[in-house]
């Protein structure tokens, strides 16, 4: 199977492209590196032993998006995972995330269908599950759009329109991959989580104060009803999500199609710190806060229809991603910054 990867230069897409590649597909990585590196390619070519094509272009942009498949192509599947993607961030900008995440959707589908695409894989979030009391969520638990930012709104709405695609071409496969909280880094340390800026999620933050680069990790709420008293998470290894791509995409069967990729098991805020503690042999300092807006006790998922019918399964521990998220951030302390 020959892909394009919208989007593959980022943190789930370079881990994917080298799931793809290691199982013995092609890839090509299209990414207009607002957000990424493009020594991410190179780094990827270290892994797997193989070169590695990067375009620089825009996913909203049909020209662009032909280009590739002139140059590049053909192509059996499309993998989107270009969108922008900090939550805080689309609650004040929310015209750019309904314009970025929905216009990269109808770029990629008008191009790829107009080329003769098999598969059209989309990169969605577990944030749609609207009812944070329907634990652990299944692909059947309630979604809505009425939800509290531009991001999780932009992602549903994406699946929205893909299962009304799907439906009036029964010989495309439509796979929506619900992600959970991705944390960790590959193995060899070449590639890992590189947010430019303060970054929006647990893990690379606590990763820069580890080095140094922020003073301390923030606990936002320790009074949840929870064992601990902070919140739940469902952290899946980054490595483990990107081998749940090449399980959906090597399933290839016509139809839409909705996985949850986690492991069903939360973790919570307090634990993964002290599995990166663990992992860097040491303490670090923390600060015990209030909660902040919007936070609920616990996100987790029910990932077992992606075992039944892809056979996947996660497999690594929130100590595995801690072990790995500090060796890419100790042999990187500048990220793809310093390479």
């Amino acid at each position: 199977m020959r892909a394009l990867l919208a989007g593959g230069a980022g943190y789930v897409g370079a881990h994917t492209a080298v799931a793809l590649l290691e199982a013995g597909h092609e890839v090509v990585l299209l990414d207009d590196l607002s957000n990424a590196s493009a020594a991410v390619a190179e780094r990827i070519g270290r892994i797997t032993g193989k070169d590695v094509s990067l375009v620089s272009g825009d996913a909203t942009d049909e020209g662009a998006i032909a280009a590739v498949f002139d140059e590049h192509g053909p192509f059996d599947a499309i993998v989107h995972l270009a969108a922008f993607k900090a939550v805080g961030e689309s609650t004040q900008k929310p015209l750019d995330y309904y314009d970025n995440n929905l216009n990269t959707t109808f770029a990629l589908l008008r191009v790829g269908m107009a080329r003769g695409i098999r598969s059209f894989l989309f990169s969605s979030t577990g944030t749609v599950y609207s009812d944070p009391a329907d634990l652990p969520f299944t692909e059947e638990s309630k979604t809505s759009v009425d939800l509290s930012n531009a991001y999780s709104k932009s992602k549903r709405m994406n699946e929205v329109v893909l299962e009304d695609v799907a439906r009036v071409n029964p010989d495309l496969d439509v796979t929506v991959l619900r992600y959970f909280n991705p944390v960790g880094a590959h193995p060899s340390g070449l590639i890992g989580e590189d947010p430019k800026g303060v970054p929006n999620n647990l893990m690379p933050y606590v990763q820069r104060v580890a080095i140094g680069e922020l003073d301390r990790v923030g606990v936002f709420g320790t009074d949840y009803d929870t064992p601990d008293g902070t919140g739940l998470r469902d952290y899946i290894h980054v490595v483990d999500l990107a081998e749940g791509h090449v399980a959906a995409l090597e399933k290839g069967e016509p139809g839409y199609t909705v996985y949850n990729l986690g492991t069903g098991e939360p973790v919570s805020v307090l634990q993964l710190i002290a599995s990166f503690e663990k992992a860097i042999g040491r303490e670090l300092p923390k600060d015990l806060l209030e909660r902040r807006a919007g936070d609920v006790t616990a996100t987790y998922c029910d990932p077992s229809k992606a075992e039944r019918e892809l056979g996947w399964k996660a497999k690594l521990t929130i100590d595995d991603a801690s072990r790995d998220a500090w060796k890419w951030q100790s042999q990187n302390p500048q990220g793809f910054a310093g390479v």
